[in-house]
């Protein structure tokens, strides 16, 4: 089902190039088919997610094996898993891996010993503030084991010899990644990254992939001035392992999007580039400005997802990251409760649809000259204001071409005239390609 809520963004007339509800329910149906796997930072989930996501794009795979250094930082071990569970002294299963993924830590170590409830307490993590959630943890980098379980389990154990199995592996390997490229008219690329390493957790993780799968997919259906590059990586270490080798890729990168959590129903919220001012900080802007939906705009800062490292000094990208409710802002951020009820069809669907405005603006946010800028021209004798007129908008449509004649001196952007005259930047893109088919402008 889609939301009413829908009809209110401000697409830019792209409402008309899909179908809202159609949209909405492959997102939602594409998460769902992801939400049962366990994924982490290395591993077959990770692979088995990749493959289901090349039953809609065509993308890549890459494999970078242990011990690879990247920067300051060396791939680690690959981490697979196949059953764990606690058993207690009658041999029922009290914690069952198979119930839910975020039973275990992930990336623990393989484990079968029997332990008293004293011991096995020090590997249990619970949140007491939430009592029937269960928390996910992780230990990536430092050889550990451990369980979670919601609170209200926890308090039921009872003091007696428990016996616990983690069916792991933790051996040399390769770290994973996803890409898909696109080209366009031009070498210039938009870069749209997003972690797909969490396990069974849907706004965090899952909506981004999603919406980047299905960006891929549409914009592949297109001519493009842009091209494109998608990454579907694990967090941190999957775009630090990117950039180390890909360097001399990335001075293509002008503009960027890390996607997340944009499955829930919280106002939308914008983190600028370190740059902070760049044209994707400008173009996110206007577009949520004009979506006639809540939103926030916050500054860049070095926490968060993988912008943080697409902006590091050394690189200092322009990637902002578009999310909905931001990490942590959520009570059901990294617990079971970030599941598929957590999600819907039409924050999805909104969610895809804001960031396809956003792209589109910026491949069609060109710099135009004026080829007869003493004075205006005159329209009338040229058929221009045949074309503009008889429409609802047509005064309107007059006045874009004006703006656009007049600003149009290699200083501004379509998106600079737009702000400037208040006119929507649809109408100003199509009062530049009139006035391009008429000769005009020149880019």
């Amino acid at each position: 089902m889609v939301a009413d809520g829908l009809q209110n963004i401000n697409l830019l007339d792209l409402k008309n190039s899909f179908n809202l509800k159609d949209i909405s329910l492959e997102l939602y149906q594409l998460v769902s088919d992801l939400y049962p796997l366990c994924r982490s930072i290395t591993g077959d989930g990770f692979r088995e997610t990749l493959k289901i996501l090349q039953q809609h794009i065509p993308l890549s795979v890459h494999e970078v094996p242990t011990g690879t250094e990247v920067f300051d930082w060396t791939i680690p071990k690959e981490w697979n898993i196949k059953d764990a569970y606690i058993k207690n002294s009658q041999g029922k299963k009290i914690v069952d891996f198979t119930n839910s993924n975020l039973h275990v830590v992930n990336y623990s170590i393989p484990v079968h010993q029997k332990l008293s409830l004293q011991e096995l307490k020090l590997h249990l993590f619970t949140l007491p503030e939430h009592p029937d959630w269960i928390p996910y943890r992780t230990s990536y980098y430092k050889e550990s084991w451990g369980f979670c379980l919601s609170h209200n389990q926890y308090l039921q154990l009872n003091d007696e010899e428990y016996e616990v199995c983690i069916d792991s592996s933790l051996e040399p390997g390769y770290l994973t990644y996803g890409e898909y490229f696109i080209p366009g008219e031009s070498s210039d690329e938009v870069l749209i990254s997003c972690h797909t390493c969490h396990p069974s957790l849907c706004n965090d993780n899952l909506s981004g992939i999603a919406i980047a799968t299905f960006i891929a997919k549409y914009l592949s259906q297109t001519t493009s001035r842009y091209s494109y590059r998608f990454l579907w990586i694990p967090g941190t270490i999957g775009s630090i392992t990117w950039l180390a080798l890909n360097e001399a890729k990335v001075n293509n990168i002008k503009h960027g999007l890390v996607l997340t959590c944009l499955g829930d129903s919280g106002k939308f919220t914008y983190k600028k580039s370190r740059k902070a001012n760049t044209e994707i900080d400008k173009v996110a802007a206007y577009v949520l400005t004009n979506s006639k939906q809540d939103y926030e705009i916050i500054d860049f800062f070095p926490y968060g997802y993988d912008e943080r490292q697409y902006c590091s000094p050394g690189f200092n990208l322009a990637v902002g990251c578009l999310m909905r409710s931001p990490h942590g802002s959520f009570p059901e951020y990294h617990t079971s409760a970030d599941d598929l009820n957590f999600v819907q069809p039409q924050y999805l669907a909104e969610s895809f649809l804001q960031c396809h405005s956003m792209l589109y603006i910026l491949n069609n946010n060109e710099i135009y000259y004026n080829k007869n800028p003493k004075c205006e021209p005159q329209l009338g004798k040229r058929g221009i204001y045949r074309v503009t007129g008889g429409h609802k908008d047509s005064e309107l449509n007059q006045m874009a071409i004006l703006w656009v004649l007049n600003l149009s001196d290699g200083d501004h952007t379509l998106l600079d005239i737009a702000q400037r005259s208040g006119i929507s930047f649809d109408l100003i893109k199509n009062a530049a390609d009139i006035l391009l088919a008429h000769d005009l402008l020149k880019k």
